[in-house]
């Protein structure tokens, strides 16, 4: 299938119980908190950017500190990556800068009180060289809304994942940073198996919590776009800060 553009609906929202966004997305040198964003991105005219959803955890400012510093790492790292190289190569890189980023945030969470244990999750679409990469590293989610299916490609890194219990758990097992000493990122070239009309949402568990996959299916069989969503989410309480973004691939 010839892929052209990239079409994208995404949103940041502190919810109604938390004081401060410690969720920040990246949508290719834009970052978004608090605000909604909408982009229309031709593939002929830019072949490498990043899509993406992170969550930040840890005390006072300390999670909206990681997840900024992750995503802005992730967007220099990935634009300064050299041409041409294999897909194999690509996610030896993207490992390479894991565990480089892993380093500097947990020494960064232990220099003072205002980022101490600082982390974050981090899920992506990564587009280089028109070849499509999802990534993962905890509990945030990707999924894909298909011929009236929603599917969730990702699999939480969450100790109920781990125990093979169904209830959602805030108890993470794998995140940059917040002392993680030997983290893991899923990587998944996915650029064979794109079809038209597939549409992709990058979320935070303030909305996968709060909104079951049936409501979510819904809500995109209406065609909802991401601020849409991330209200169903704050109406049925808001725990939690909320981010979505939602991709349409054409």
């Amino acid at each position: 299938m010839k892929l052209n553009n990239v079409m994208i609906s995404c949103s940041s929202n502190v919810g109604l119980i938390r004081h401060n966004n410690e969720d920040m997305i990246l949508v290719r040198n834009k970052f978004v908190r608090d605000e909604n964003y909408s982009a229309n991105i031709s593939l002929k005219e830019c072949d490498r950017f990043i899509m993406a959803v992170a969550d930040g955890m840890g005390g006072y400012s300390a999670g909206e500190v990681a997840s900024q510093e992750v995503l802005a790492s992730l967007h220099f790292y990935i634009g300064d990556l050299p041409m041409k190289l294999t897909s194999a190569h690509f996610c030896e890189a993207l490992v390479e800068w894991l565990h480089s980023t892993n380093a500097t945030i947990n020494t960064k969470g232990q220099l003072n009180r205002e980022t101490y244990n600082m982390g974050t999750t981090l899920v992506a679409i990564i587009v280089y060289e028109r070849r499509f990469f999802w990534i993962n590293c905890g509990d945030s989610r990707i999924y894909r809304y298909r011929d009236g299916v929603l599917k969730q490609l990702s699999s939480d890194h969450s100790l109920n994942v781990l125990l093979g219990e169904s209830k959602h758990s805030n108890t993470l097992t794998n995140c940059i940073g917040a002392g993680c000493d030997s983290p893991f990122i899923d990587i998944i070239e996915f650029t064979d198996d794109i079809q038209s009309d597939d549409v992709f949402l990058l979320c935070s568990d303030g909305l996968s919590d709060m909104v079951d996959d049936l409501h979510l299916s819904q809500l995109l069989s209406i065609d909802c776009d991401a601020p849409q969503l991330c209200q169903a989410a704050i109406d049925a309480g808001g725990f939690d800060n909320v981010s979505a973004c939602k991709i349409k691939i054409v």
